[in-house]
């Protein structure tokens, strides 16, 4: 590929990445808004809880059959359709807010409309990206959208707390639908060059055959399987983490500080972002994953030792810093070794995998926390005469505790990968995927 056609096609990645990232944070206002306005309207913790269940129920039953149409359509198409399902379910929730007639059930409906379209335009997305970005820079490429991401985290919510005071939850809705319009409109003004999955033959095979292809591919790449399985436990513990910081964070502190932290853990998953977009991270990418989890595995172990904001707010920063860059190291790993003719359904089926481990995450934690972490350090608990005398007793010292196993959880899934032979040669035991000549460029894979 020749200098010119790198350059166009980077500018190209760089129209659809701010395409993506205005949506993000677009999508991020009205779920703050549409979240404030169902605990407002119904004081219940529990419809407050259903809104994010119903936003990841969908991307695990459609994963498989969403990987599927990404490598049968264009790309590129995939991508705006997505994207104009999602506002369309936007779009409904505004038409019956300003016709007097919304109530919760249609916000959960919506809700999964948009997830199940939203489920569709991520592997596009991760799935276009290789073909616009050369591996070298895939790195960049991530990093870049790990910061969108994390400007949606961080600005959404300070946006939409003004906002709602300002023009309102409708006004906020509004501006949603024209943030997915102006993802769909960078969508059609450019070019990309299209990669048909299917072969003459392989498009005619029936549907569900094609459901299992993510599956068949990766049993054949134990070095996929076990990243696969390590992501699966980090997004697992990861939600463990979210269920129990905030009751331990308010066991000592009040929810100004609760606010602080919530705002240092984005700025460190901004500037995590920021280091990958202009670093690019390690040259061997399976370093740059497992290394950047030790490092947010200490950052569990800092955040559990004292009820301290100060010792909280370091652990925080440093443990999303390394999970922006540990996730974009991940990302341009598979984009590259990951065939681009499969990249769709085996996206699919990663996402479809470590979405499904968040929930079951937030339920045991839950339990742990509530049945056994917290009555072992309580005053006159088990350990309250031993551990206690480290990390403290009373309200929220055990899920302290639990905080500090998650982490070495994290150090031993991370030992693991280190010597497990498949993980740790996985770059160099999978060829390279194939790269597109130039944008508008097509080409024509041999029959699945």
């Amino acid at each position: 590929m020749n200098s010119k056609s790198l350059s166009k096609n980077m500018f190209v990645f760089m129209v659809i990445w701010l395409g993506q990232t205005v949506s993000q944070i677009g999508s991020g206002l009205t779920g703050f808004a549409l979240g404030v306005w169902v605990y407002q309207t119904t004081g219940s913790a529990l419809q407050f809880a259903l809104i994010s269940l119903f936003a990841v129920l969908p991307r695990i039953v459609v994963s498989p059959v969403a990987g599927v149409l990404v490598d049968r359509w264009s790309r590129r198409w995939a991508m705006i359709i997505g994207d104009s399902g999602a506002g369309a379910g936007t779009l409904i929730i505004a038409a019956l807010f300003f016709s007097g007639r919304l109530e919760i059930w249609h916000i959960y409906v919506a809700t999964a409309l948009s997830a199940a379209f939203a489920t569709l335009q991520w592997p596009a997305y991760a799935a276009i990206t290789p073909q616009l970005v050369s591996k070298e820079n895939l790195g960049r490429a991530n990093g870049m959208i790990q910061l969108g991401h994390g400007a949606s985290e961080i600005l959404a919510p300070v946006l939409a707390g003004m906002l709602v005071l300002t023009i309102g939850v409708q006004g906020i809705i509004l501006i949603d639908v024209s943030t997915f319009a102006f993802a769909v409109l960078t969508l059609l003004v450019i070019r990309l060059p299209e990669t048909k999955a299917f072969g003459p033959k392989a498009v005619n095979k029936p549907f569900w055959r094609e459901l299992a292809v993510g599956w068949t591919y990766l049993q054949t790449r134990p070095g996929l399987v076990g990243l696969l399985i390590f992501l699966a436990v980090i997004r697992f513990v990861w939600a463990m983490l979210g269920a129990v910081l905030t009751p331990m964070m308010l066991s000592f502190a009040g929810p100004d500080k609760l606010g602080m932290i919530i705002s240092v853990a984005g700025v460190g998953y901004l500037s995590g972002s920021l280091m990958m977009s202009s670093w690019g991270g390690p040259r061997r990418r399976i370093t740059g994953v497992l290394g950047f989890e030790l490092l947010s595995a200490a950052s569990f172990v800092v955040m559990g030792l004292r009820p301290s904001v100060w010792l909280v707010a370091l652990g925080a920063f440093v443990a999303h810093l390394a999970i922006a860059m540990g996730l974009s190291c991940n990302q341009a790993l598979w984009q590259s070794k990951v065939d681009l003719q499969v990249q769709g359904r085996v996206f699919a089926a990663q996402q479809m995998i470590t979405q499904a481990a968040a929930p079951l995450g937030f339920v045991v934690a839950g339990f742990l926390a509530d049945n056994i972490f917290e009555p072992l350090l309580l005053a006159d608990g088990p350990l309250a005469g031993s551990i206690g005398q480290v990390l403290g007793v009373g309200s929220g010292r055990g899920m302290a505790l639990l905080l500090i196993g998650l982490g070495l959880v994290k150090v031993t899934l991370s030992v693991w990968g280190m010597t497990y032979p498949p993980i740790r040669q996985v770059e160099d035991e999978l060829p390279d995927a194939v790269q597109p000549d130039s944008v508008g460029s097509e080409q024509t894979a041999a029959a699945i």
